[in-house]
């Protein structure tokens, strides 16, 4: 009887072993895949960062034109 008590403790603990390292393994996969994100949001924010300048500096040119365009004198 003490032999089957033993024995089921024997399972449990291989049970906990089994358990911990898929947890492990399954921890390191989602820190790899956090890490994988982050390195894509970081890339995302220098696109918009750049599109950005890209668009203000557009925004200046046009205004530069249409303030040459109020000082045209046109004649009708």
């Amino acid at each position: 009887m003490e032999l089957v008590k033993f024995k089921e403790l024997e399972n449990k603990i291989k049970n906990l072993i089994d358990e911990h390292t898929e947890l492990k393994k399954r921890n390191r996969d989602l820190e790899e895949l956090l890490k994988n994100k982050g390195l894509e949001l970081e890339e995302a924010n220098k696109k918009i960062r750049g599109l950005n300048e890209e668009r203000d500096t557009v925004r200046t040119k046009i205004d530069s034109l249409l303030d040459m365009l109020q000082d045209i004198d046109v004649q009708q």
